[in-house]
């Protein structure tokens, strides 16, 4: 991974966590500057993880999908063929920007989709699937991994608002 490429995932992933943090920061303005920073970090690097997995997992979902769509294809190599590039990933960083609350989620979600349709030919290519089918794996896969990173964030406010309670009763 080039560090052109670094750079836009680390800044996609903090437009992404800005989304998310200054909502928090609006409704609650008195938390504390260190614990907005902590919020920011631990955001960048976990949206930032989640957007560089996101070929990653397209290309483990098209390993698995490529016998039964194309079963006379070549099966795929071991490592994964579809990776970011700075082509791919600026209209990313783009649609991370957009997240913004008062922008509209709707535009983000349609600046996603161009991003993930912008994938699809890559993958079409390199895994021997048509486009329609490496589209369906980068969805599958778009979704399968917002769906995990969900789950964890909302456990880890459960578990966070659970000790809280428990200092607030002792």
């Amino acid at each position: 991974m080039s560090m052109t490429v670094v750079i836009l995932l680390v800044l996609a992933g903090l437009s992404e966590s800005a989304g998310r943090v200054l909502p928090l920061v609006a409704r609650r303005p008195k938390l504390s500057p260190p614990l907005v920073a902590g919020l920011m970090v631990t955001g960048t690097v976990v949206e930032g993880t989640v957007i560089a997995l996101w070929p990653v997992a397209a290309w483990a979902v098209a390993d698995l999908v490529q016998p039964l769509a194309a079963p006379d294809a070549a099966p795929l190599p071991g490592t994964a063929g579809l990776v970011w590039t700075p082509a791919l990933i600026a209209p990313l960083l783009l649609a991370a920007i957009l997240a913004f609350p008062l922008l509209g989620p709707l535009l983000h979600a349609l600046l996603v989709a161009g991003v993930g349709a912008g994938l699809a030919a890559p993958l079409a290519a390199a895994s021997g699937l048509g486009w329609w089918s490496a589209a369906g794996c980068i969805v599958v896969a778009g979704i399968g991994l917002a769906a995990t990173v969900e789950v964890v964030r909302r456990l880890t406010a459960r578990i966070m608002a659970g000790a809280r309670e428990r200092e607030a009763v002792v």
